[in-house]
């Protein structure tokens, strides 16, 4: 038994785990109950599972989670709460950037990395960073409109 110590969310939390290469998402849903991160492929082709890393954009489905010792782990659960969201968030829900949701997380995540090092992106770079997220439902129009509303831009700005 391995006990690792995260900070997730701006909170130490410690887990025990019978092997450190355990994947973060597993660690996150399983031992620390944070869902919104979800399982889509297990291979970070599809971005669902989509955190932050010290700002970086990772696909938590094939890290280990003891890659991520001692650094600052942000999931959807810490970006902002239904009655306080954050202005990512609350742009994906006036753009209504979601149909199942499934992908919504993932999507707002890499979103957020972008924004952290873009913050007024072009709709060339949104779809650049957003490439590597998933959607089945097709919400990719209205989650592109998100990502620029939530810069200050608005579709087709150059």
């Amino acid at each position: 038994m391995a006990k690792l110590t995260l900070k997730v969310n701006g909170t130490a939390r410690e887990v025990e785990t019978d092997d450190p290469d355990t994947p973060l998402l597993y660690v996150l849903r399983n031992d620390l109950a944070l869902t919104g991160t979800h399982f889509g492929c297990g291979l970070a082709q599809c971005g669902a599972c989509t955190v932050l890393v010290d700002g970086r954009a990772v696909r938590s489905c094939i890290a280990p989670a003891r890659s991520v010792a001692g650094s600052e782990v942000v999931t959807i659960e810490g970006l902002g709460s239904p009655e306080r969201p954050d202005p990512l968030q609350a742009a994906f829900i006036a753009e209504q950037a979601a149909q199942c949701g499934y992908c919504t997380a993932g999507m707002v995540m890499s979103a957020r990395a972008l924004l952290a090092r873009t913050p007024r992106p072009t709709e060339p770079q949104v779809r650049e960073a957003l490439a590597g997220n998933l959607c089945r439902c097709g919400s990719h129009a209205r989650v592109i409109r998100a990502v620029l509303r939530a810069s200050g831009r608005t579709p087709g700005a150059r």
